[in-house]
């Protein structure tokens, strides 16, 4: 009798050519759909003479434009593709950069959500047996907590949802309940390590094995461990570290696998390409902005959504097995592209210089137009009690900046309770810690 292993069975284990024909099955049945369901593309397709049976390989795609966020925002109705009833869960875009955009998943989608977030927790080595510690939300019209929960369930490993925050209460959990992941905002992490040194706390022989963080990068484009993930390394080596990405628009996740060499791309849930500055595909390997195309949304599907996210893409087979092409690193958000005394930065930069000094409490950074015309950056910091003389710690902070960067930007320090209310205002799923002022 002939056994099927999973990863026959898996698509991410094909080859190249079978990945790329069976997108481009799954492709012509997206615009088919869209085609008969979505009144947004109905006219655009009717708007730019688009016919859909033309469009027959990945390729093909360059001959449709591009959705956009203010397409989302300014015709949010006209997305939905089922009639209201069929909505089980209405979620939000967190609104960082701009308006939030509503979106509204059926029973399908709910049921897609948990099949991606399954997939991605496999990736990153969890199994039934495994205990998962949930520090992000699960309300607040939150898409990411939601899904978390049902991929775990999905998997048939255990969650606990305790949210996001609170260290003590997130010590007082992993010590009860001996979980072996964690998944969180990286930066979080040295908070909860700070935590457990004040309170003599054993961490490093705790239950947890496994971090999975949502939200901040822990690597560089070349794969090794930025200046945030080596600092929780440092300090926690026993502990493995995945990084992933997401967002509500791609109702996708790409995740890394135990080699941190890319987040996986699922090809049965999404298409993306990588655009450059002319809006066509670069070459894999260049980084450019993340469109993707959603493949099996029910509710509200998209075609060609540009993210504003930069990254670049990795073909080639995983040492994991996998062939499905990965994602580096995000570079930072399009939009958020700073151009400092010449030098052209993401805020991610200026995060990890940050993040891996031991004094900074916590931090803003504040983007706005100068006398000149050109950016302004000011970096806004709380320390911590241990830290230097205020003027000491603007030298020292400038001295990072200027050996990490080249350049500095402004450095303001005020009380950490201050900042900390712009870290986390009332309505806020996540952390601000980027205000662009710019006109």
């Amino acid at each position: 009798m002939l056994i099927t292993s999973p990863m026959d069975m898996d698509i991410e284990y094909k080859s190249p050519d079978q990945i790329r024909a069976f997108q481009e099955d799954l492709l012509r049945q997206h615009l088919a759909y869209l085609n008969a369901h979505s009144p947004f593309y109905q006219r655009m397709f009717r708007s730019y003479g688009i016919q859909i049976d033309r469009i027959r390989t990945l390729d093909d795609l360059i001959r449709i434009p591009f959705t956009g966020k203010k397409d989302l925002q300014l015709f949010n109705d006209d997305f939905l593709c089922v009639p209201k009833e069929k909505i089980v869960d209405y979620i939000t875009t967190s609104g960082t950069m701009g308006e939030p955009v509503t979106f509204g998943c059926t029973d399908r989608d709910l049921d897609r959500l948990a099949y991606n977030e399954k997939k991605s927790f496999a990736c990153a080595g969890l199994a039934p047996g495994n205990i998962l510690q949930l520090m992000t939300t699960i309300d607040k019209r939150f898409m990411a907590g939601l899904a978390y929960f049902l991929g775990i369930r999905a998997l048939g490993a255990s969650i606990i949802r305790v949210g996001n925050g609170i260290p003590e209460l997130q010590w007082d959990t992993i010590l009860r309940m001996r979980p072996d992941a964690v998944m969180c905002v990286p930066s979080f992490i040295l908070r909860l390590l700070q935590y457990a040194e004040e309170h003599n706390i054993d961490y490093r022989n705790s239950s947890i094995r496994k971090i999975i963080g949502i939200g901040e990068g822990l690597r560089n484009q070349d794969f090794s461990l930025n200046l945030l993930g080596r600092r929780i390394h440092e300090k926690w080596p026993e502990v493995e570290l995945y990084a992933t990405c997401s967002s509500t628009e791609m109702s996708a996740t790409f995740s890394e696998c135990q080699y941190g060499m890319g987040g996986h791309v699922h090809p049965e849930l999404i298409i993306v390409e990588i655009i450059g500055d002319d809006d066509f595909p670069v070459p894999d390997g260049q980084p450019g902005e993340v469109v993707v195309t959603t493949l099996g949304v029910e509710g509200m599907p998209l075609l060609r959504f540009r993210t504003g996210d930069i990254a670049a893409k990795c073909v080639g087979q995983c040492r994991c097995g996998r062939w499905s092409y990965r994602l580096t690193p995000l570079l930072g958000r399009k939009n958020n592209m700073i151009k400092l005394k010449g030098t052209t930065l993401y805020p991610p930069a200026i995060n990890d210089v940050l993040d891996n000094t031991p004094w900074v409490e916590n931090y803003v950074i504040v983007v706005r137009d100068s006398d000149a015309g050109t950016d302004e950056v000011v970096v806004r910091c709380g320390l911590m009690p241990q830290a230097p003389e205020s003027h000491t710690a603007v030298k020292d902070l400038k001295d990072r900046f200027r050996s990490r960067l080249r350049v500095a930007p402004l450095v303001e320090i005020l009380p950490a309770d201050e900042i900390r209310l712009i870290n986390f205002p009332a309505k806020s799923r996540k952390p601000i810690k980027f205000i662009d002022q710019r006109k």
